[in-house]
């Protein structure tokens, strides 16, 4: 691994330090279900959308860099930046937003149907719970309107947080915003030590202390937060009698939301 490399891996690391999904769902209830999202997103209705947002994007790449170079100043590349990237979303959300509501109503319809309280992405499941990635499938590529459910999902012992929504709380925020100050600062003094290194042994010395200072301040600054967050979800899974927590992106329907009962235990 390069030094550029390194560098990537720990920015990384600071990035996630707040993530507690487990590495794997091992439960056998029968109320709960998984669906394998990348055979769903290998359709070919959704290849086809794919293929056509990445044609418009080459055409748009090419159209935001002559505009750029029109520029006159940053905040002018800043507006163009912006302008772009609307037009993406907006053309995302034509191509794709009707094929993602449809599989979205599949996949509701068919967990009313067998009476699942929460479907969560296959590759948190190791043991149990239903497949219902063929079921979705089929009525997806059924002929005319996928028809929505009338009834909600049961209640579920199956809780998640939205990791996003915890990260903005207010100390949590601070804490982040303090270590990625101090983490970028340790990194451009690096580079500068790095650039005046004469030989490989002085450039791994230097490498090494930077990780450890970057371990160290992780360790003082974000894990006393760490360790309260998860004190906290635990607590409240325990009073809502849920056996298993994850997070919001492995939740594809149902659940337990969480996520406001811990912000409020972290005020």
């Amino acid at each position: 691994m390069n030094i550029r490399n390194k560098f990537a891996v720990l920015g990384a690391a600071a990035a996630l330090a707040f993530a507690f999904a487990p590495a794997a769902l091992a439960t056998d209830l029968t109320d709960v279900g998984y669906i394998d999202q990348a055979a769903v997103g290998s359709l070919p209705q959704f290849q086809k959308a794919n293929a056509e947002i990445a044609q418009y994007k080459a055409q748009l790449d090419q159209q935001f860099a002559a505009a750029s170079k029109s520029a006159k100043s940053d905040a002018d590349r800043a507006r163009i930046a912006q302008q772009f990237q609307k037009r993406f979303l907006d053309e995302q959300r034509r191509v794709l937003g009707p094929l993602f509501a449809r599989a979205q109503t599949a996949i509701a319809q068919v967990s009313s149907n067998k009476g699942l309280s929460v479907v969560v992405d296959k590759r948190i499941v190791i043991y149990g719970g239903q497949n219902i990635t063929a079921s979705v499938i089929s009525l997806i590529q059924s002929p005319g309107p996928v028809v929505p459910p009338v009834n909600t999902p049961p209640p579920s012992e199956i809780g998640f947080v939205d990791q996003l929504q915890i990260d903005q709380v207010a100390k949590i925020k601070q804490a982040n915003d303090v270590f990625l100050k101090f983490a970028n600062d340790q990194k451009q003094q690096t580079e500068t030590q790095l650039a005046k290194a004469k030989t490989p042994a002085e450039r791994e010395q230097i490498v090494k202390t930077y990780q450890s200072t970057i371990n160290g301040e992780q360790k003082k600054v974000l894990q006393p937060l760490v360790d309260e967050t998860k004190r906290a979800m635990a607590d409240i899974a325990k009073k809502k009698n849920l056996i298993l927590v994850i997070d919001r992106s492995d939740v594809i329907y149902g659940g337990t939301d969480i996520t406001a009962d811990v912000q409020n235990a972290l005020k």
